[in-house]
């Protein structure tokens, strides 16, 4: 289980988090919503280690993150952070085999090219491998760096055994995943999501689309200025309250026995919603 307890942060007076717990367990996939400004990110860069908490622990497997090496940390947990420069113009291939690189010395066995070319494939980007990355369009970019985290955390067992479940836990921490692809590619991601955690991946997403929300995740963190405003399943927290308290924004939960989960509509109104103050 990868666990943040009683997370606060805060640079000088300001306060991006205020005492949130969260825990993702193998075989689940937690969303975390909420405005801009929320904490969302701030919260998935202390699971990933890239920020320390002002107070509280984040844990893997009940012990203090912390106290991993960067070998042993990068062989359980991948990160897709937001922004992803490259300082080279590296091809697709090159940049998904640096995902095997806690994997291997010197140079990448028959395996790790068997990774890499399965992580292509999963990805639909097998036919860009031959490309400059910085020629490709932001959404086929973002499925490049998707394509390097499932090369990271996967073994050979794995490609061997197809659908069977991992032997060890592994987390996948996706911020804003779904951002510059079309709708056919943000569905073909969460699917892939949802596909690792029956192999017994845990995957934390931060996510904008609500009805993505509703239909991909088991559970959801819903954030409010740097708090906890609810947590559980998809239709119990993001009701037409909460979402108001947490967005100013009216909606209707509609409920469609076709659909696998309510959906989520906006209410036009007939006065201007003011931005929420920022934190």
């Amino acid at each position: 289980m990868l666990e943040a307890q009683h997370i606060t942060y805060h640079i000088n007076r300001k306060i991006l988090l205020d005492d949130v717990s969260l825990a993702v367990r193998p075989g689940e996939l937690v969303a975390v919503v909420g405005a801009n400004g929320a904490g969302k990110s701030t919260l998935l860069k202390t699971f990933s280690r890239e920020l320390t908490p002002t107070q509280g622990l984040v844990l893997l497997d009940k012990k203090p993150i912390r106290g991993f090496s960067a070998l042993e940390l990068a062989r359980r947990r991948a990160v897709l952070a937001q922004q992803n420069p490259l300082a080279f113009e590296f091809s697709v291939y090159e940049l998904v085999m640096m995902g095997r690189y806690p994997h291997f010395e010197g140079h990448p066995r028959p395996e790790d090219q068997a990774i890499v070319a399965y992580a292509l494939e999963r990805t639909g980007i097998a036919r860009l491998s031959g490309r400059a990355v910085p020629t490709l369009s932001g959404g086929e970019q973002q499925r490049v760096h998707l394509a390097k985290i499932l090369a990271q955390l996967m073994d050979a067992d794995e490609l061997n055994q197809s659908g069977a479940p991992i032997r060890q836990p592994k987390y996948l921490l996706l911020d804003e995943p779904t951002t510059g692809l079309d709708f056919y590619y943000q569905h073909s991601l969460l699917e892939v999501a949802s596909e690792l955690t029956r192999r017994g991946y845990g995957v934390i997403a931060i996510l904008h689309d609500l009805n993505l929300v509703m239909q991909y995740a088991d559970k959801v963190l819903l954030l409010k200025e740097g708090k906890a405003l609810a947590f559980g399943k998809p239709a119990s927290v993001l009701t037409a309250d909460s979402i108001f308290k947490a967005f100013h924004l009216s909606v209707q939960i509609i409920h469609q026995p076709e659909l696998d989960g309510p959906l989520i509509v906006h209410t036009r109104q007939t006065s201007p919603v003011p931005f929420p103050s920022p934190i």
